[in-house]
């Protein structure tokens, strides 16, 4: 062994060839992070030291290349200035870039995944062999950020500008084919011909008889466009990458327009440029918030896997009541091969159930992610009875019947009659007290809440609740049945509304004060909306259904009554009167129309603006944009810290991804603790002392006001 480090390590191979490979100690998976790159720079002053070395292949010991850069490192660093942070780029730059001016040739052999910084290394070299089933790719704009290790720079002249835009603007991965269709790599071949195929080719580059040196020169040089045609690239790529137009996350347009001007320098003022434009966007909102996101996914895979040790095997479902959420609970148990008897008092409500089984399981089909035999075993996996049938043989039951107390405790009582002793109760209430419902059982350390999300399909939240007499066991097998659909579960303590209704009512009630001081409900929502968030209130409370949230914000209200008081004659109130609930009945807030197979069209309702006009007393007024978000996402701030004082949940990291998963909460804002560290703690409770006049809801806690003065965050480096 010629060097060896913790991470990375050379040997010497036959015929003046050695072999740089990477080898990461302490993980299944090889990771970019600063003791990688300082390995790095080692393992080549030692390479070229030597002056018998003929050439050098570089390898990797894992089943991946390098995933990417080790994200961990990330959030100190984002606390510097962009001038530091470009500074520290800099010099990783510098540190690697000695590897690709070595006077001899390199080729690197891709196996697995070559992500982010880990394509930035295998760029450094003159070829790259890839295998047939890796994939390579700048994933940066995911969190917020661009490449920092030459990615934009080398991709732009081993690709060509258009091709490079389209790779970093996205963020895709993208496999063998296409990256030899872009000039990304220069051969793919089966996965047990990679090592002899690259070292074949090195052999031929270290003989002469491949131009290595040419090709490491093309990328030390400007491209040969001009400056205007390097505008024009980036303004073709405006008309097809939507990515470019997104204010919330600027990165890919600053990539774009750095890379536009990067193409006409030589690379190390490229490689400035980028750089500087890294520092810029490492500052963003959206790169402290997405990186944020990713750490807090990790957490709670982390956690998820932990608490699902001990769950028992769930191989046989019951689900109570067939309507939206029971069809979907039921139809995601088949998908993932879960036996599942669904259960309702009615042949329409059962018939209704199946049929939206049935209508999602064809889109899988339809979208290549089952075939004929696979869709027609899931549904069949289904199980649709009026009597009880079964009950007394499956492991987990689950309850989605109407979001009523007496209702669902007189179903649970019965429930728990039919199941065996030993199977976990579940209810999908939304917001009810699990003690409340466990008060009529005689197993209660049997019964557990699970609040999935609409859509099931698509929501990967669900909440867990633990009551008070909740058994460890239950939680445990309800984590690991919520895994096994896919789904990321987060325990919760029992309260009425859990986390997300409970810190989404705020919000709702925030949003119908707008509206009686006389706020334009169509204006709320562009404002919300250019914040990030998917849909504006009015539209979101059409999608979900004005009867559902009209009870949900009720109960909730009701368990905090002092900071939540009811808005009396709300818009809501007035529309469910009408029946108008929204997009299921045609109008809400707006009006809808059938388009075909898709989602209905939204139009604007002059009666709902009527209904709305006849609830502001002083008439219509105008809020800024600013003004809009501030009253809108204040309460929000302030009931998560409240959730978070009370310990409902462990952490931070918990609290922000159920927004972030369960309600949408846009992902660049990080959640709602994360965006008050964005603002600041002084600056949140300076506003909510601005808005005293709107009560309890904008009245910061006393541990908000404490960080205020300490400085603190939320989310410590």
């Amino acid at each position: 062994m010629l060097f060896q480090g913790e991470n990375i390590g050379v040997l010497s191979l036959d015929d003046g060839l050695v072999e740089l490979r990477f080898d990461r100690h302490d993980a299944a998976i090889n990771k970019l992070d600063a003791r990688t790159i300082d390995e790095f720079r080692q393992a080549t002053a030692c390479i070229a030291a030597m002056s018998a070395v003929r050439g050098v292949l570089v390898t990797s010991a894992k089943d991946v290349f390098i995933v990417g850069a080790d994200i961990t490192e990330f959030s100190a660093m984002f606390r510097q200035s962009a001038g530091a942070i470009a500074t520290a780029v800099r010099t990783n730059d510098a540190h690697v870039t000695t590897f690709e001016n070595l006077p001899v040739p390199s080729v690197v052999a891709i196996n697995g995944y070559a992500l982010g910084g880990g394509l930035e290394l295998a760029l450094l070299g003159a070829f790259r062999v890839m295998a047939s089933n890796a994939r390579v790719g700048l994933p940066e704009v995911s969190l917020g950020l661009i490449p920092g290790l030459g990615g934009t720079a080398r991709l732009s002249r081993v690709a060509g500008l258009a091709a490079a835009i389209d790779w970093v603007a996205t963020g895709q991965s993208f496999d063998g084919h296409a990256a030899v269709a872009a000039g990304v790599v220069d051969e793919v071949v089966a996965p047990d011909m990679l090592r002899e195929t690259a070292l074949v080719r090195l052999r031929r580059a270290a003989a002469g008889e491949i131009d290595w040196r040419a090709a490491q020169r093309r990328k030390k040089v400007r491209l040969p466009i001009s400056a205007q045609e390097a505008v024009d690239v980036v303004d073709r790529a405006r008309s097809t990458l939507g990515a470019l137009h997104d204010r919330n996350r600027p990165a890919a347009a600053i990539a774009a327009d750095t890379m536009a001007r990067a193409a006409v320098c030589d690379l190390d003022e490229a490689l400035d440029q980028e750089a500087d434009a890294f520092g810029r966007v490492a500052r963003t909102q959206a790169a402290a918030s997405l990186v944020q996101v990713f750490l807090n996914e990790q957490v709670l895979k982390k956690q998820a896997r932990r608490i699902a040790r001990a769950a028992r095997p769930v191989s046989r479902v019951a689900v109570i009541g067939a309507g939206t959420m029971g069809g979907g609970i039921a139809c995601a148990s088949a998908l993932r091969g879960i036996a599942t008897r669904m259960k309702d008092i009615t042949q329409a409500r059962l018939d209704g159930g199946m049929d939206s089984a049935r209508k999602h399981i064809e889109q899988q089909v339809q979208g290549g992610r089952l075939d004929l035999r696979q869709a027609d075993a899931c549904y069949a996996s289904i199980t649709p009875q009026l009597d009880d049938t079964g009950l007394a043989d499956v492991d987990f039951a689950i309850e989605a019947v109407v979001e009523q107390r007496d209702v669902k405790r007189g179903v649970l009582a019965e429930l728990e009659q039919r199941v065996p002793a030993d199977a976990v109760l579940a209810s999908n209430t939304s917001s009810l007290r699990i003690d409340e419902l466990a008060s009529a059982l005689t197993r209660p350390e049997q019964l557990v809440g699970m609040h999935f999300f609409n859509p099931v399909s698509t929501t990967r939240l669900v909440e867990i609740i633990r009551g008070s007499r909740t058994g460890d066991a239950a939680v445990a097998t309800a984590a690991g049945y919520a895994v096994a659909l896919g789904k990321t579960p987060i325990v919760v303590r029992d309260c009425t509304g859990f986390v997300v209704n409970r810190v989404l009512t705020p919000y709702v009630n925030a949003f119908l004060r707008l509206l009686e001081e006389g706020a334009d409900f169509e204006a709320v929502d562009s404002a919300m909306e250019a914040f990030g968030w998917p849909m504006g209130p009015a539209y979101w409370l059409d999608a979900i259904g004005m009867d559902v949230l009209d009870r949900v914000v009720e109960v909730v209200g009701a368990g905090y009554r002092d900071r939540m008081p009811p808005v009396e004659g709300s818009a809501i109130g007035r529309l469910v009167e009408r029946q108008r609930y929204g997009r299921k009945s045609g109008e809400g807030f707006y009006r809808y129309e059938a388009a075909g197979t898709g989602r209905p069209s939204r139009h604007a309702s002059p009666d709902a603006h009527a209904l709305v006009a006849a609830l502001q007393f002083d008439g219509p007024a105008t809020f800024s944009d600013h003004a809009i978000v501030e009253r809108m996402m204040l309460p929000m701030i302030v009931e998560a810290a409240h959730v978070l004082d009370e310990r409902v949940v462990a952490s931070a990291a918990e609290l922000d991804m159920a927004l972030v998963l369960g309600l949408g909460f846009p992902a660049h804002a990080g959640g709602a603790l994360k965006y008050a560290d964005w603002l600041g703690l002084d600056r949140v409770v300076a506003m909510c002392d601005s808005h005293a006049d709107l009560g309890a809801p904008y009245v910061p806690t006393e541990s908000m006001r404490a960080m205020a003065v300490a400085g603190a965050y939320y989310y410590p480096a």
